[in-house]
């Protein structure tokens, strides 16, 4: 790769890297990778860098604006100048390496062995799921002197991925863990998909893997490493394992070697046990003795990979990371704080931070400098070490332990702030989030923001650069929650939100939400309030028009930016053709408004038969814009596609989309719904368990009458949590522990019963009323209706759980 350093002079101390212009840690010190996607080009962002300090930046030309303000290498391709880079950097290091992919399991293994190795090694791990192009490079760049192992994880979508990975990681100790159907969509076959993952081997001392056909198969290049198997079936394995279920827990009958032995794993899953065991074959690779393993394994905990927004106490939001304390997941944690907080004044509660690698000294002074960078407004230290160096932060109050911090809560203060809850597993802050989250009943919706970014880059790559986005909130955000998702989206740059009615924008200006918001269906009783708010009304009709022109020039407003609304065919809102000289005339020279945006609202996008009819409007459209915009002498931005206008008539994208449903992982086509993630997982919990015999009915009406003995599970949720009756009955199930469990009888308001015989469950264990399966289309397409209808009813006080993995 070729490389142009122009030094302007500045100070080259580099003390982090960074590809997140809006990180509130970029500084003085950072080394910022200008990357270029599909969606977003971070050049466009150089400039604003620069006044905030940042003096040294990776790039592939040099904004006209920066020239002469900074230091600027300039390369090819930044991601793959980031990549070489971290692949010096490792080379740098000469410690094992412990290498992880598959389909499942990669973060959980990754943490269990980061617990399993803690005592005997300062590891390094990726942070979060820190596994793609970008995340793998970020990951082995936080290498320092004092660590002595290294656990990284890496994932690929498609091809000609892993070979970039495996340079950077470069493991000694390869681990494959379960293949399953993620990412089937990036390769030919199962078999180019193994080989693929494979690569990340290629030089590995050792590949641990589950002994199978269709693996050893794959695995003939490697014979001149060693191969290091087990299996629950093929006793030529290395390790050879039987398994039995005891209560809650996993008795493994092992035979290694010449060794025969019996490991307690606290789990009955399948995921868990096999995670488990790639567990115990590291430790035996490793050496360790069987009593060690034994009292180490049976230890291992849930672990959860989200960094979770929940409503608190006191109108506080709550930032749930209580299961993780290093120094790169903070980094990650504070970023997201600052990108989902409601509220100016921001709370860190902390633990001890550990195995950090670096001296407590430089380890808290650079913990001080984040929450400086980070404007935190109270750090609350729970530890002894945090104590210790309490000195080093401003407004702090220090705890030794988790238990001095809850006899004193009642005397602190939490209200209208955001809360992050950050602690080393140790230190058992699920105390802690108990105690500030709001109490509700334990049905939820999980809204995956990782999902929602990643829908919304997926409609981003559809469109030329030139064209904007609005992103419809509107419905509580389609029923999934409206302000943390338009953080997110403002987060994301995009262009405008759309809400319905007025009080939904004035909701989202209240709680801080500073980009455009336009209202779609304004009344005119609202226009002094969207006034008050600076929201964007849709015009519709000239009553409209003429009632908001009055309020405007009472006000005196200037250029008070409107959207004008015209119907093309829709025939729900908007100005006919027959209205046009007439808008135009109330228009012309009116001083008073702005025109931001001419628009129109598609009948037919989602459906082909109606082709004709799609384009007749789009020409209308045309038509009808353009004249408005020659009479006027205006050019604003234009739009008339929503979500699946997006996909099928990409031709007349004009200036601006709107992006409604599919945000939400929803298409109504079936090739485009593959590379959409679902984004809400609506759950419960089965509160009770009953076997009924034959000839006894369950529910109201006796809809249901038992032709055999029955097990049947209560379900706290109902149809005024938004469950439709007609989904009951034995029409639609839930799923319990993977298994479709039938909805027996009528659905009630607040309970539903289910058959659960057959399935191996009991009182609290999770029931998925829908996501993955059964899926929000699925439901639809029974009840013959639109998904819309089925997220849209979800009530508000089902509590939404909003988490990034």
């Amino acid at each position: 790769m070729q490389a142009v350093f122009v030094d302007n002079n500045r100070t080259k101390t580099i003390d982090g890297i960074s590809i997140d212009s809006r990180s509130l840690q970029n500084g003085s010190q950072t080394l910022f990778f200008a990357l270029v996607g599909a969606n977003n080009d971070a050049h466009l962002y150089i400039e604003n860098l620069i006044e905030k300090g940042v003096q040294n930046f990776v790039v592939t030309h040099i904004p006209v604006d920066c020239i002469g303000k900074a230091n600027f290498l300039i390369v090819e391709n930044t991601l793959v100048a980031l990549q070489k880079f971290a692949s010096y950097y490792r080379s740098l290091f000469d410690f094992p390496v412990i290498g992880l992919t598959g389909s499942n399991g990669k973060t959980i293994v990754k943490e269990w062995l980061n617990f399993l190795l803690s005592p005997d090694y300062n590891a390094i791990r990726s942070p979060k799921s820190y596994n793609s192009q970008v995340g793998v490079p970020l990951s082995v760049l936080a290498i320092n002197e004092q660590h002595n192992l290294g656990i990284f994880e890496a994932g690929i979508s498609t091809s000609s991925e892993m070979g970039k990975l495996e340079k950077i990681i470069k493991p000694t100790i390869g681990i494959l863990t379960s293949i399953g159907s993620a990412h089937d969509e990036g390769f030919g076959s199962l078999q180019e998909k193994i080989r693929e993952k494979l690569l990340l081997f290629r030089d590995s001392e050792v590949v641990i893997y589950q002994k199978s056909e269709i693996i050893d198969a794959n695995l003939f290049r490697y014979d001149n490493r060693r191969l290091f198997s087990w299996s629950f079936k093929d006793s030529t394995a290395d390790v050879f394992i039987t398994k039995s279920p005891v209560l809650d827990k996993t008795i493994l009958h092992i035979r290694h070697a010449e060794e025969i032995f019996e490991i307690e794993i606290p789990f009955q899953d399948a995921a868990s046990v096999e995670n488990a065991i790639s567990c115990v074959m590291v430790l035996l690779y490793f050496k360790y003795d069987v009593k060690t393993i034994q009292n180490r394994i049976k230890l291992l905990y849930p672990v959860e990979m989200r960094l979770k927004v929940k409503n608190g106490i006191n109108n506080c939001s709550v930032v749930d990371d209580s299961y993780s304390s290093d120094f790169q997941s903070l980094k990650i944690a504070l970023d997201f704080l600052e990108s989902q907080k409601q509220y100016q004044k921001k709370t860190v509660i902390l633990s001890d931070i550990l195995q950090s690698g670096l001296s407590n000294e430089e380890l808290y002074s650079k913990v001080a400098e984040l929450i400086i960078s980070n404007r935190i407004s109270r750090v609350i230290g729970i530890g002894e070490t945090i104590l210790a160096f309490k000195g080093k932060f401003a407004n702090c109050i220090t705890y030794k332990n988790t238990a001095e911090f809850i006899a004193d809560f009642d005397d602190l203060i939490f209200s209208n702030e955001t809360i992050l809850i950050k602690g080393a597993r140790t230190f058992q802050f699920e105390e802690i989030v108990s105690l500030l989250e709001e109490k509700t009943h334990e049905t939820v919706l999980e809204i995956n923001l990782n999902a929602i970014s990643h829908n919304l880059n997926f409609f981003k790559s559809k469109l030329k650069p030139t064209t904007k986005m609005m992103v419809m909130v509107k419905a509580f955000g389609y029923g999934n929650g409206g302000f943390e998702i338009a953080k997110l989206l403002e987060h994301h740059k995009v262009d405008y939100l759309g809400v319905a009615f007025a009080d939904e924008g004035i909701s989202l200006k209240n709680l801080g939400i500073h980009m455009p918001i336009m209202v779609m269906n304004p009344e005119n009783t609202s226009f002094p309030a969207i006034i008050q708010h600076q929201l964007e009304p849709e015009i519709y009709s000239l009553k409209g028009l003429r009632a908001f022109l009055k309020i405007a020039e009472q006000k005196k407003l200037k250029h008070f930016p409107i959207h004008i609304k015209l119907d093309t065919g829709m025939h729900r809102l908007g100005f006919e053709a027959n209205t046009i000289d007439n808008l135009i005339i109330a228009l012309k020279g009116n001083q008073t408004i702005q025109i931001k945006s001419i628009l129109s609202h598609m009948a037919t996008s989602d459906d082909l038969k109606h082709k004709d009819f799609a384009h007749s409007q789009i020409d209308l459209f045309e038509k009808l814009s353009s004249k408005l915009m020659t009479e006027l002498q205006i050019k604003p931005i234009r739009h008339i596609l929503n979500t699946s206008g997006i996909s099928n008539y990409p031709e007349s994208q004009y200036d601006m989309v709107r992006l409604g449903i599919g945000l939400y992982g929803v298409s109504n086509d079936s090739e485009e719904q593959k590379y959409l993630e679902n984004v809400g997982t609506l759950k419960s919990i089965i509160s009770q368990i009953r076997t009924i015999p034959a000839g006894d009915s369950v529910g109201y009406g006796r809809r249901f009458m038992a032709e055999k003995p029955t097990i049947i599970a209560t379900i706290p949720i109902g149809y005024a949590d938004g469950i439709s009756r007609g989904w009951g009955n034995g029409v639609g199930f839930v799923t319990i522990k993977n298994e479709k469990a039938t909805i027996l009888g009528s659905v009630c308001m607040d309970m539903l019963m289910v058959d659960v015989s057959g399935i191996d469950c009991k009182e609290g264990d999770a029931a998925v009323i829908f996501g993955e399966s059964p899926t929000v289309n699925y439901i639809a397409q029974k009840l013959d209706t639109i998904p819309y209808e089925i997220l849209t009813s979800i009530s508000q006080r089902v509590k939404r759980v909003f988490y990034r993995e």
